[in-house]
């Protein structure tokens, strides 16, 4: 074929694919209302359309037989046919891809899961009806997690309200009873007003440090701590809160582990931990504050009592703020204390916040006749 020939050949060819491209693109808008399938036999039967009008176009200038046409369009009958045939399985099949995802973001948007199908059209659509799967899974953790969180907050509000007016009642009471020249021994009386305005004091100091904590705006100012001394100065400051209740608030373990914390956000977790189990412990029982090297090279420091342990449904939730045993313990309701001054749940919140900002863990687990709570705790925490 000669090259006048072959460029004759392909103009034309060029020029008829152009029409009917053109029209198959103005029949793709006006049916872009229709369905998927429609919109695929429209591109197979134009693909097929194009062949056919160049195969005339040149045919007739070129003379070819009657017989030589025939032929060709047989084939390309039989061709088109089988086209329009796999068009329209394909076109169906995504269709029902389509189908399944509007499905899926309608599932959603309802919060609830979905579940991929095993056979899709193809990889990317089985890779991105995963990804659906996977995300809707996220999302429905994290409105479980929103629901937690949500829940705590009104525990919160519902249990502070609840310990802010005893002491203010109190207070409201002996003030009265001051102003009216009826208390009987007034000194008496200042005594146990200041005691209820420094637990006021300290409800509040605890609600502004979980604030801190929740809005990631606790800073710490590390340097090397030796966790004995840290503990024996936890232990000697409530030895006399544990001595008026007959308990054996001792130490155990090893006394050179040293690492890098805020040494007073540290003492105030493991003085949270303690109170708690001075607060819920048995007259007699012993309350065991140790400190032992983890196999990871973090430091523990675990806090062991004999309160009488916590049901194994509330151990999830032992460091949510707000949140009080289902059931009571040997006296009351654990975590009801915000650690030394008391009051509102927030106390092992506080812990678990504290240590977190440590990069370290903290867990409970139930123990012979009471519970152990252990702070891991690496050496650099920032490293």
């Amino acid at each position: 074929m000669s090259a006048e020939v072959f460029a004759t050949v392909a103009g034309i060819a060029l020029a008829c694919a152009l029409v009917v491209g053109a029209l198959a693109l103005l029949t793709l808008r006006l049916l872009s209302r229709w369905s998927l399938v429609m919109q695929v036999v429209v591109v197979a039967f134009a693909t097929i359309a194009s062949v056919v009008s160049g195969t005339f176009a040149v045919a007739s200038l070129m003379y070819l037989s009657a017989h030589d046409l025939n032929v060709f369009y047989s084939v390309a009958v039989v061709a088109g046919i089988v086209s329009l045939v796999m068009a329209s399985v394909l076109g169906r099949s995504l269709a029902r891809d389509n189908r399944y995802f509007r499905a899926a973001a309608a599932s959603i948007g309802r919060g609830e899961s979905v579940i991929s199908p095993d056979r899709h059209t193809s990889t990317e659509f089985a890779s991105l009806a995963g990804e659906l799967a996977a995300t809707a899974d996220r999302l429905a953790e994290s409105r479980k997690r929103e629901e937690r969180i949500e829940t705590s907050r009104r525990e919160i509000v519902a249990w502070i309200s609840h310990d802010l007016r005893t002491p203010l009642a109190g207070i409201r009471a002996m003030a009265e009873a001051l102003e009216d020249g009826m208390a009987p021994d007034p000194e008496r009386y200042y005594g146990q007003i200041r005691g209820q305005v420094d637990r006021l004091s300290g409800m509040v100091d605890d609600l502004f440090e979980l604030s801190k904590i929740h809005a990631g705006a606790l800073q710490l100012n590390l340097e090397r701590v030796a966790l004995y001394d840290l503990i024996s100065d936890t232990i000697a400051d409530l030895a006399p809160v544990a001595l008026a209740k007959s308990l054996d608030l001792r130490f155990e373990g090893e006394r050179g582990l040293t690492l890098q914390a805020d040494a007073r956000e540290l003492a105030r977790a493991v003085g949270n931990l303690v109170m708690n189990a001075i607060q819920h412990s048995p007259a007699g029982s012993a309350i065991v504050v140790s400190v032992t090297p983890h196999v990871d090279g973090r430091a523990v420091i675990s806090v062991v009592d004999a309160a009488g342990g916590i049901p194994e449904r509330d151990l999830g939730r032992v460091f949510e703020a707000g949140w009080r045993a289902s059931e009571p313990r040997t006296t009351s309701a654990w975590g009801t204390g915000a650690g030394q001054s008391g009051g509102g749940g927030l106390g092992l919140a506080i812990v678990e916040g504290i240590v977190r900002a440590h990069a370290g863990q903290a867990t409970v687990t139930n123990v012979e006749n009471g519970c152990r709570f252990e702070l891991l705790l690496p050496q650099h925490p920032l490293g």
